[in-house]
C-alpha cells in the first residue's frame, strides 16, 4: 500500500481494544483452466454486463470476449464440494480465492482437473483493531471560506488549467467514477460530501463492515475529487457520480488485497463506470517472500498490474498513484503503477518540483512511467474532522487529476479510453522528451481539450 496502513490505524483507535481472532484461517488463490462449462456466452452479455456497460463499449467499438465470461459455476461448485468457501473471484484472470481452516483441503483442490496453479495470499491474524464506534462525534464541519471558489484546492486544480474547463461547463456531470481505496471514515458525515452524488458502495474486504468507519485514506481520496463546498473546497470533478469501493484490508498487507481489487475493478466494469482512481499499490507483503522486485514491474507480473492492464480494452481509463518509494534503496513504481495503458500520477509540489518521495519509471519493459505529474504535496484534502486539512503522497496526485480526466472526457465523449490517456500524455509540458521521474510532464487538461476539438472540425 502506499502508506504506512498499521501504524495509521494505531493512530487513529488509539486505546481502542483489539479483538482476537479465535481460530487461524487461510485463503489461496486458485487458477482455472479454462471456462469450457460456462453457462453464459459473449453472444449474451446482458446477464453479466450492465447496459451502461455495454454502451460504453459499443461507443468505443469494443466487443465482450471470453474474459468477460463469469467463472464457471461448476468449477466453483466442485471446489466448495471439497469443503472450502468461496471470498472472491475474478473473470478477466479466471480466478477464486477460498477460505480455509484444514489446509489439506487444498491438496484435495490442487487435483480437481481445471485446476492450474494455487497459491496462499493470506493467513489469518492474531488480532483485529476494533473500529471507532464514537467516529461521528469527530465531525465538525468547522471551516471558513476564502475568495476563490475552490477555496485551497486552488492551485492543485490551476496547474492542469482545470479551472478553465470547469468554466466551459465541464466539471464531471454525466461522468461515472469509481474510487477504490481502503474506506471512507466520515465521509457520510461531512459537508463536503453532502452534494456528491452516490451512485453506491461496496466493501470487497468484509462485506458486513462499515466503509465510513474504516481507515481515513479513501475519504481523502475522495475529497480531491468529490468534494464540493465552494470558497471552502472544491474538487477535480465535483458534479460525476461516484460508487465506493473498499479493497484494502487494512489489518494486514498480504497478496489477497489484490484479488480483492481485482473484484472492485470489475465490478466497476460491469456497472458501467468510466474512470477509475486507485491510490493503492503493493509491493511488499508480511511474507516478505511475496515482495515485488524491479524486474517483476512488467504490467502483467503482478495480478493488480495485469487485471489493470485490461481495463483500457473494456472501455475504463485507470488513474493510479505512481507510489510513495522515492526516498527509499528502490525508488521504483508500486504495482499497479507499472500497469499499460493506464494513466500513472507522480507528485510535484506546486511550484510543479517533483516530490523526493514519488516513484520513479521507467517499467522493466522500458515503458516511461509515470505518465504525468500532479500536485500531492501539502494537497488540500478533507481532514477526520470535516475540516480542511493538507496531505503529501502520489495517493492525493492521482485523484486529482483524475477527476481532470473525467471532465475532459466528459468534453470529448467521442474518444476510446486509449485515446483518452494519449492526449492526456500529448498536452503534458515534456511530451517531446519524456523521462522517468516526470513521465510526460505536467498536463494541460484545456489543451488537450482544445486541441481535440480542432481535430474534430
Amino acid at each position: 500500500m502506499n502508506f504506512k496502513s498499521r501504524i495509521i490505524i494505531g493512530c487513529l483507535l488509539g486505546a481502542c481494544t483489539l479483538q482476537v481472532s479465535a481460530e487461524k484461517t487461510y485463503k489461496y488463490r486458485i487458477n482455472l483452466r479454462d471456462k469450457a462449462e460456462t453457462a453464459y456466452s459473449v453472444g449474451s452479455p446482458q446477464a453479466y454486463l450492465s447496459e451502461r456497460a455495454l454502451e460504453r463499449r459499443e461507443r468505443q467499438g469494443l466487443k465482450v470476449d471470453e474474459t468477460d465470461l463469469p467463472v464457471c459455476r461448476t468449477y466453483i461448485d466442485a471446489i466448495i464440494g471439497k469443503g472450502a468457501s468461496v471470498v472472491t473471484k475474478s473473470k478477466w484472470n479466471n480466478t477464486v480465492v477460498v477460505e480455509v481452516v484444514d489446509t489439506t483441503l487444498i491438496e484435495q483442490i490442487a487435483r480437481l482437473p481445471f485446476v492450474t496453479k494455487i497459491k496462499k495470499v493470506w493467513t489469518s491474524p492474531d488480532s483485529i483493531p476494533a473500529r471507532n464506534p464514537e467516529r461521528r462525534k469527530e465531525v465538525t464541519n468547522k471551516f471558513s471560506k476564502t475568495d476563490n471558489y475552490y477555496g485551497q484546492a486552488y492551485r492543485q486544480i490551476a496547474v492542469h488549467r482545470g479551472d478553465s474547463l470547469h468554466a466551459a461547463g465541464f466539471k464531471g456531470e454525466g461522468m461515472q467514477i469509481a474510487v477504490i481505496d481502503a474506506g471512507f471514515y466520515n465521509a457520510d458525515e461531512m459537508k463536503f460530501f453532502k452534494k456528491m452524488h452516490l451512485l453506491g458502495i461496496r466493501d470487497f474486504v468484509n462485506p458486513q463492515s462499515d466503509i465510513y468507519a474504516e481507515n481515513y485514506h479513501g475519504m481523502k481520496v475522495l475529497s480531491c475529487l468529490a468534494a464540493n463546498q465552494p470558497d471552502v473546497l472544491v474538487g477535480t470533478a465535483p458534479e460525476a457520480s461516484y460508487w465506493l469501493l473498499r479493497s484494502e484490508d487494512d489489518d494486514t498487507e498480504q497478496p489477497v488485497e489484490e484479488d480483492y481489487w481485482a473484484a472492485a475493478l470489475e465490478f466497476a466494469d460491469s456497472v458501467g463506470v468510466d474512470v477509475v482512481n486507485t491510490s493503492l499499490g503493493y509491493y511488499e507483503f508480511d511474507d516478505k517472500t511475496c515482495n515485488y522486485r524491479y524486474r517483476d514491474l512488467d504490467g502483467h507480473y503482478s495480478l493488480m498490474s495485469h487485471s489493470a492492464s485490461m481495463a483500457a480494452d473494456k472501455g475504463l481509463v485507470v488513474v493510479c498513484s505512481a507510489g510513495n518509494s522515492g526516498r527509499g534503496t528502490g525508488k521504483k513504481l508500486t504495482p499497479p503503477g507499472d500497469a499499460e495503458n493506464v494513466i500513472t500520477v507522480g507528485a510535484m509540489d506546486k511550484n510543479l518540483v517533483n516530490a523526493d518521495f514519488s516513484s520513479v519509471g521507467n517499467t522493466a519493459d522500458g515503458r516511461v512511467k509515470p505518465d504525468v505529474m500532479a500536485v500531492g504535496v501539502s494537497s488540500a484534502v478533507a481532514g477526520n474532522d470535516g475540516t480542511v486539512s493538507r496531505a503529501n503522497g502520489t495517493s492525493f496526485a492521482s485523484p486529482t487529476f483524475c477527476g481532470l480526466v473525467a471532465c475532459f472526457w466528459q468534453a470529448c465523449p467521442w474518444l476510446t479510453a486509449k485515446e483518452v490517456i494519449e492526449a492526456v500524455r500529448r498536452s503534458a509540458d515534456r511530451a517531446d522528451a519524456p523521462d522517468n521521474i516526470y513521465g510526460y510532464g505536467v498536463s494541460n487538461i484545456w489543451k488537450a481539450y482544445q486541441t481535440e476539438l480542432k481535430k474534430r472540425k
